[in-house]
């Protein structure tokens, strides 16, 4: 199937819309996270480390939700 507007097809621009706003998205998240590794400093920020476990466990479950996206797996709920 062809795009009317560009003579493409559409498959093929599917996929560059696909790099292009993954790539961007994941730079950003990227960046997001380094900034946050900034708040690891014991100089400016106090914290425990159950203040860091629940970081790092929202964001390995967002990371498992994500990924199930992409694997067609539903994310199951567990108690942690």
């Amino acid at each position: 199937m062809k795009n009317n507007l560009q003579n493409i097809p559409l498959d093929h621009s599917r996929e560059d819309r696909f790099k292009r706003i993954a790539a961007n998205r994941t730079n950003e998240v990227l960046d997001r996270i380094r900034i946050l590794g900034n708040c690891s400093n014991k100089s400016t920020y106090k914290y425990s480390e159950d203040e860091v476990n629940k970081i790092f466990r929202a964001l390995d479950q967002e990371i498992k939700n994500c990924k199930a996206k992409f694997t067609n797996k539903k994310a199951k709920f567990k108690w942690n």
